[in-house]
């Protein structure tokens, strides 16, 4: 079984979410300061074997190893989107490869530094802001799912 993993990161590059959906969990969205080494090792299923990114072996999982020293492509076996997608031509970050592929999601228009943007104003206090990086996070995580299931339709993956 997999999990499907996204995180989100302040301008420092310290990560300020990170978002993860398994079958037996369901969605987890850890949030900073209360992510700890201890914490993510906990909230990880162990009965999961694979982990399922996009662009998540140059950042996401890259980013986890530097900051809690939790290598999780040793725990893991890791399945990129981001390389599978541009195996079979399909370019681009995220948002791109879902607009491309049909996948549709309530935030559209969010980004990325977007994303920076509403940490920061959460940190100043908005609450409105937080929750909609908690949204934009969880359709991240959730749209990992949807595209997966595009790829294996189009018998790239699987």
């Amino acid at each position: 079984m997999s999990i499907y993993l996204d995180i989100e990161t302040n301008w420092d590059g310290d990560i300020t979410v990170i978002g993860f959906y398994h079958k037996i969990t369901g969605l987890v969205q850890l949030i900073a300061p209360e992510i700890t080494q201890e914490k993510l090792q906990d909230s990880l299923p162990e009965s999961a074997s694979r982990i399922v990114t996009y662009n998540g072996n140059c950042f996401d999982l890259r980013v986890i190893k530097h900051q809690f020293g939790i290598n999780l492509r040793e725990r893991y076996e890791s399945c990129d989107l981001r390389w599978v997608c541009q195996g079979v031509g399909i370019t681009g970050g995220l948002k791109a490869v879902e607009r491309r592929l049909g996948i549709s999601r309530e935030t559209e228009g969010i980004n990325g530094k977007d994303a920076l943007v509403l940490w920061e104003n959460h940190r100043r206090g908005s609450r409105k802001d937080l929750d909609l990086l908690l949204k934009y996070n969880k359709e991240d995580v959730m749209n990992l799912i949807e595209l997966e299931k595009r790829l294996k339709e189009r018998k790239v993956l699987v």
